[in-house]
This record gives C-alpha cells, structure tokens and sequence, in this order.
C-alpha cells in the first residue's frame, strides 16, 4: 500500500503502514497483522511493550521473528518492534492497565 498525501495528513506513517501488513503464520499458516498480533495474542505479555522482537500467532499461539515476513534486516527488525511497543506501551498508560497478564 502507497502512503497518499491524505493518508500522511491525518498521521499515518510507513511504520504504522508495516504493522498492518498481512503476514503469514510459518507454524498454521494463518495470516494476520503484527498490529494484530500485538493487540490479541501478545495483550498482557510484558514483552510486548519492552522491546519484544517476535509476532505471535492467533491461533497457534507459535512466536516468530518479524525479519523475513515484515522486514529485511535485523536493524529494520528492531525500529518495527520498538514502534508496535510504543503503541502498546501508550495504550497501557492512557487506559492505567498493565503490561502483564
């Protein structure tokens, strides 16, 4: 998906763009987004908001590295995960919930 000149106007960037791409379970073959993943099968996980470097998988509940599937690099690995930690990390400070089960 392009990133249009309205999509960038009301805050939408590559980043958030990446979380929402379809990747493909390598365990079930389910395919989900990391946002996905981040938002159902990692709630509660500490590591999800401390620099967590896997997706996890709806149904499978398997654990997987975001290089290959989402990025090409180690470094690109980690700038994606500390963004979707970020965006978890705010949600647990704005609603008062905690990053544990």
């Amino acid at each position: 998906m392009v990133l249009t000149p309205e999509m960038r106007n009301i805050g939408i960037t590559p980043a958030l763009l990446k979380t929402t791409k379809k990747i493909t379970c390598p365990y079930c073959g389910l395919e989900f987004s990391l946002f996905q993943s981040r938002a159902i099968a990692c709630k509660g996980c500490p590591k999800s908001s401390y620099g967590c470097e896997l997706a996890r998988c709806l149904r499978c509940d398997n654990e997987f590295p975001l290089q290959g599937p989402l990025v090409k690099d180690r470094e690109k690995q980690k700038l994606l995960a500390n963004y979707m930690n970020n965006i978890v990390a705010n949600y647990n400070k704005t609603t008062g919930k905690k990053g544990t089960r």
